[in-house]
């Protein structure tokens, strides 16, 4: 059951990518563009309507608006549209993710934080 929920949660991810190529598209009509458009920068923003911290209502955004959002776009954007992005995103999600540039947010990351501390403690 972990996998197939797994699996599920890998389809959504890919999906929002997808809808993120289709409102790219100039092909795609600009209902289609917006809806579409919407839906991945809600998907993929760390800002939510209901924040995630309140208990149950946190994640029931997540859990439904998210996925009626898809289906709309996804109905909204010409099939053959929505075939090419679900392709490019495939060849997106099987690209290797860079660890370097991982190391190099987390250590901007790490700095800001060991700035502040600084400049916090030397207010004193």
């Amino acid at each position: 059951m972990f996998e197939q929920v797994k699996n599920r949660i890998r389809d959504l991810k890919r999906e929002v990518v997808a809808l993120y190529f289709a409102a790219r598209d100039p092909e795609a009509p600009l209902m289609a563009k917006l809806v579409a458009g919407f839906v991945a920068a809600y998907a993929l923003s760390p800002i939510d309507l209901i924040p995630d911290f309140i208990p149950v209502l946190g994640y029931l955004d997540d859990l439904i608006i998210v996925p009626l959002g898809i289906m709309l776009a996804a109905r909204l954007v010409p099939d053959d549209v929505m075939n090419r992005a679900r392709k490019r995103a495939e060849s997106v999600a099987d690209q290797p993710r860079s660890t370097f540039g991982l190391m190099i947010i987390v250590s901007v990351w790490l700095l800001a934080i060991a700035a502040f501390t600084t400049w916090f403690l030397r207010r004193k």
